[in-house]
């Protein structure tokens, strides 16, 4: 190239760079700056009000039901006929009645600073678990949560295995997801064959503290898994008076005592659910519903009697092994009724009643379960 054709595009350049220049100032001048252009949003999302919603599929319902005489004994031996199930008030044809079934079943252990002193009771149970509760052709896997999650034990039949993973849990930080852990727990499960029972066994104190979950989420994915919650409750006062750290302070007016605004109506969205409350259906339906002035002082228990399961607790060693083998004979003694419900279409809480051909017998199954409305067309 000679030097004048080079000389020639020095100056071409020069008075294209000239020119940005003054664009720039004029737009400088005005306020505003060049920009490239941007693609419009979608109509269609811009034009939708944000709502929140859950919505829950239901294909088929377990309603694990437990039979009593009056003397408290587990009734065995019932049939199929024996039973009629009622969903919302309307009959329902029970497809299956299996009493007996692989159980698939996580322990989930608590294992916070706060329970130094408690996890070695819990970590002699190991053995238990698997002669007492997961049974023949069972398998267990074993979760510790503090502000952690972690799998301690993978599902496996080996009760060697599962003892050695209860061994090996160490108290950790101060924090206890509790329901993080039901969620994680839910979703192993979950991926377990529908031919199996699936049982969730929380070994924890009653009350969450540090989780990034919701009740609400937790509950429905117990229901979408069809999870049954047992719980073994480690007592508050116990794990306070054998901690080596500091217990977080408790608040010295208890939920119940709360003083309310003159003429309001006590709720269990004002005083808390307490373990004595009778009707819980209207605690699920607020939490469904996402009310945010509900709160819950045991997070447990509505676990447990959402999903048909029961809470058992312990202060001493004995009466830990005691709660372990009840938790077994509860399990190994129910009839899980099985049935694909004929009233999808009724949106909120459906209500499970479950009776028996014979007199003077006592019933437990699950309450029931949420069904999400469906948007109007």
């Amino acid at each position: 190239m000679s030097r004048c054709e080079t000389e020639k595009e020095m100056m071409t350049s020069l008075r294209g760079m000239r020119t940005l220049a003054a664009v720039a100032a004029c737009a400088l001048c005005f306020g505003q700056v060049p920009q490239a252009p941007q693609a419009a949003p979608p109509k269609s999302d811009a034009a939708k009000p944000e709502s929140p919603t859950i919505v829950v599929q239901v294909k088929y319902v377990i309603a694990p039901t437990t039979v009593l005489d009056r003397n408290g004994n587990y009734v065995n031996g019932l049939n199929l006929d024996d039973f009629k199930l009622y969903d919302n008030n309307k009959p329902q044809k029970i497809t299956a009645d299996v009493a007996f079934e692989p159980l698939s079943m996580v322990v989930a252990v608590q294992c916070n600073s706060i329970l130094t002193d408690v996890l070695p009771k819990i970590q002699k149970v190991g053995v238990m678990i698997d002669d007492y509760v997961v049974g023949q052709n069972g398998e267990a896997a074993v979760v510790a949560f503090d502000h952690r999650i972690r799998v301690v034990q993978d599902f496996t039949s080996d009760a060697g295995k599962i003892d050695v993973a209860m061994k090996s849990i160490k108290p950790g930080s101060s924090s206890s997801r509790m329901v993080d852990a039901v969620v994680d727990s839910v979703r192993m499960l979950s991926k377990r064959g529908e031919n199996r029972r699936r049982v969730l066994l929380l070994v924890s104190e009653k009350r969450d503290k540090g989780s990034e979950g919701k009740l609400r989420e937790a509950l429905t994915a117990a229901q979408l898994a069809n999870v049954s919650i047992y719980s073994i409750d480690i007592s508050h006062i116990v794990s306070s008076f054998t901690s080596t750290g500091e217990p977080a302070r408790p608040d010295p007016i208890p939920a119940t005592a709360q003083h309310l605004p003159a003429g309001a109506v006590q709720t269990p969205t004002s005083i808390g659910v307490q373990n004595n409350a009778g009707n819980y259906v209207p605690v699920f339906v607020e939490i469904f519903k996402g009310v945010k002035s509900i709160f819950v002082d045991d997070q447990v228990d509505v676990f447990t009697r959402y999903t048909g399961g029961k809470q058992f607790s312990f202060v001493s060693q004995r009466s830990l092994e005691k709660a372990v083998t009840a938790v077994g004979e509860e399990l190994h003694s129910q009839y899980l009724l099985s049935y694909n419900p004929n009233n999808l279409d009724e949106g909120g809480f459906h209500d499970i009643r479950v009776e028996v051909n014979r007199p003077r017998l006592e019933i437990r199954t699950r309450p029931g379960y949420w069904v999400a409305a469906r948007p109007q067309q």
